[in-house]
C-alpha cells in the first residue's frame, strides 16, 4: 500500500500466537521521519478504500494538505495498481483551481486531476519536473485546463506563505510545464 524507511524498532509487547506453537505475536512501535503528523487518516481512507472521491483534500489546514501529499506520493503505486500505465499523449486534464491558496493545495489539485481522488503529481516544483518525464500517471504532450485560474492566482498572491515569491512560484511552474510541452488553459 505504501511505505517508509523505518529508523527505529521499538518492541511494546509479545504474546503466544495463535498461528502455532513457538510463536509470538509482537506488537512493535515504529519511527521514521517521512510520516507526518496527520496522515494516519488519509492512510486509513486509502486502506479501506474510502479515498474514493474528489475533493477530499480541500477541508484541510496547512499541515494536513502536507501530509496528504506526503501519503499521495508514498501510496501511488499501490493506488495506481489497476491502471499502472500513463495516460496516453494529448490527454486533457481539469485542474479545479477553486481550492487552491498555496502550494500545497496546487500540487493536491494537480495529483488529483492527473489520478483521480488522492493522486500524487510531485509536491514541489522539482517533482512536479520529474512526474513530467514519465511513469507518475501522464505522458506529455498534454492539455491542463486550469479552471479558476484567478481566483486561485489571486489567493495564491495574496496568501503567499513566509518567504516564498507566488510569482516567481508560478513562473517557474509554466516554464517547466512548457519545456515539458504542456500546454497550459488558464480558464
Amino acid at each position: 500500500m505504501g511505505s517508509y524507511f523505518v529508523s527505529d524498532v521499538t518492541p511494546i509487547a509479545a504474546v503466544p500466537s495463535q498461528r502455532g506453537e513457538g510463536l509470538l505475536d509482537v506488537t512493535v512501535r515504529l519511527w521514521c521521519a517521512e510520516l507526518l503528523t496527520g496522515s494516519a487518516w488519509v492512510w486509513d481512507a486509502v486502506r479501506t478504500g474510502r479515498l474514493n472521491r474528489q475533493g477530499l483534500w480541500h477541508g484541510l489546514d496547512a499541515e494536513g494538505r502536507r501530509a496528504w501529499l506526503s501519503v499521495a506520493l508514498w501510496s501511488r503505486r499501490y493506488q495506481r495498481r489497476d491502471r499502472p500505465q500513463d495516460a496516453a499523449p494529448g490527454q486533457v486534464f481539469r485542474l479545479d483551481g477553486r481550492q487552491v491558496v498555496d502550494a500545497d493545495s496546487f500540487y493536491c489539485a494537480l495529483g488529483e486531476a492527473v489520478n483521480g481522488p488522492g493522486g500524487y503529481f510531485g509536491w514541489n516544483l522539482a517533482a512536479v519536473d520529474d512526474c513530467l518525464r514519465g511513469g507518475f500517471g501522464a505522458r506529455a504532450p498534454f492539455t491542463l485546463e486550469w479552471h479558476n485560474s484567478g481566483e486561485s492566482l489571486s489567493r495564491l498572491m495574496s496568501n503567499d506563505a513566509g518567504d516564498k515569491d507566488t510569482g516567481a512560484f508560478f513562473d517557474v511552474l509554466l516554464e517547466i510545464f512548457a519545456d515539458h510541452d504542456i500546454h497550459v488553459a488558464l480558464l
